[in-house]
């Protein structure tokens, strides 16, 4: 049987003006259990992500400011995802489609200076880069300094610490990467907000744009001709 995969949208969320500023699409595998994470995103093919992509944005069109898909480095180099991407941001128009790159592993390894040129196509086709859990792994400054003259935002992802938000070494974290937020004119969103007490100290730490549990789970977004108990 081919595997069923269909994107949920969790919203972002705008702590000033207590509303939604976007989404961002989160594919999922339909699996015996229920909808799950894919085992290996590598293993979908080029075709079906692209597919499903330009899908979904024809659906999100006009309601959203922001709508954030995460694309690996693989992904970035395939014709065939480029150009569902491009196609993506033409059906959310006015909205911008914001490219998150990720650190996800391929089975080809590509050098900083080999993406820029496709990070550079996707700005000048109306498209925003967003730099996905900086300050976790390899995320660190020097590795996403080449990129961040083309980004319009950068996500700081709580989840990816087992310490938690109370933790000093994290705080310390998320100061630096607020001030190069500010320094480079970038949205900052912090991720993995869970209850009242995280949600609090991102109001104390001033930043804004904020994701997570707390605000809303994924939701699947059915695609026209879904049947009603899809996944249930």
């Amino acid at each position: 049987m081919k595997p069923i995969y269909r994107y949920f949208v969790q919203p972002q969320l705008n702590g000033r003006t207590k509303s939604i500023f976007g989404y961002e699409l989160l594919i999922k595998q339909l699996t015996p259990e229920g909808w799950r994470l894919p085992e290996s995103f590598t293993a979908i093919s080029s075709q079906t992500t692209s597919d499903l992509l330009v899908a979904t944005t024809k659906i999100l069109g006009e309601k959203v400011q922001y709508c954030s898909v995460n694309i690996s480095r693989e992904q970035l180099m395939d014709t065939t995802v480029a150009k569902a991407i491009i196609k993506s941001q033409t059906q959310l128009y006015p909205a911008k489609l914001v490219v998150e790159l990720t650190e996800e592993k391929g089975p080809k390894s590509y050098p900083d200076t080999s993406l820029i040129p496709y990070l550079r196509k996707f700005v000048e086709s109306g498209m925003q880069i967003s730099l996905d859990d900086v300050g976790t792994g390899v995320n660190d400054f020097r590795s996403i300094q080449e990129f961040l003259p083309l980004a319009s935002e950068i996500k700081f992802a709580l989840q990816n610490f087992k310490t938690g938000f109370e933790d000093p070494k994290i705080q310390q974290k998320l100061h630096f990467w607020h001030a190069i937020s500010e320094e480079y004119g970038l949205r900052m969103i912090l991720e993995g907000i869970e209850n009242d007490h995280d949600a609090q100290l991102s109001k104390d730490f001033n930043i804004q744009l904020r994701q997570g549990y707390y605000y809303g789970r994924p939701k699947l977004l059915r695609l026209p001709g879904d049947p009603v108990d899809l996944g249930y």
